[in-house]
């Protein structure tokens, strides 16, 4: 059981998504007026940012700020004053997750747009550090790198199915 929870800590943006899609599915689920196209996709865009967005870059910003030793050892790096910059980016995509949450299409698709440019970045940093340094560390090549491709590319699926021109009878 330890060995899954360690999981589930350092693969959090795996697991913060999974949640988003838990409760986007127990609030479609739970819905009084009936099931549409236009409620799956809002529950599951708000819940995307909610928790693919905010927990998970709340999280990585203490990650690397309060915890940043392990944070290093994680991606395979040595701990460096960067980790502090990285974590208070961090906090500032968690603001923006946030404030989407419930906000205009406009606001998710700024909240979108700036984490898909971090962790798309962040992507190729990884294959750059696979490359030249041979850095196959979890938290380089793991979950992390693959989540830092296929998460941004929900998030524009789901900002095109939510578009304002989508949701007009």
């Amino acid at each position: 059981m330890a060995h899954f929870i360690s999981y589930l800590m350092y693969n959090f943006t795996l697991t913060f998504f999974l949640v988003g899609l838990l409760v986007s599915a127990i609030s479609i689920l739970t819905h009084r007026q009936g099931i549409s196209r236009q409620l799956v996709v809002e529950s599951l865009i708000s819940w995307f940012v909610f928790f693919t967005i905010g927990v998970s870059d709340l999280y990585n910003g203490i990650a690397h700020t309060v915890f940043a030793e392990v944070s290093a050892q994680f991606i395979g790096w040595a701990n460096s004053p960067f980790q502090l910059e990285v974590g208070f980016a961090s906090f500032g995509f968690a603001l923006v997750g946030f404030i989407a949450f419930k906000g205009s299409w406009q606001a998710r698709a700024c909240a979108i747009l700036g984490s898909s440019c971090f962790l798309v970045g962040a992507a190729g940093g990884h294959i750059y550090q696979m490359i030249t340094a041979g850095d196959y560390a979890p938290g380089n090549a793991g979950v992390m790198f693959y989540s830092d491709i296929l998460l941004p590319l929900f998030g524009w699926i789901l900002l095109y199915l939510n578009r304002p021109s989508a949701n007009k009878p």
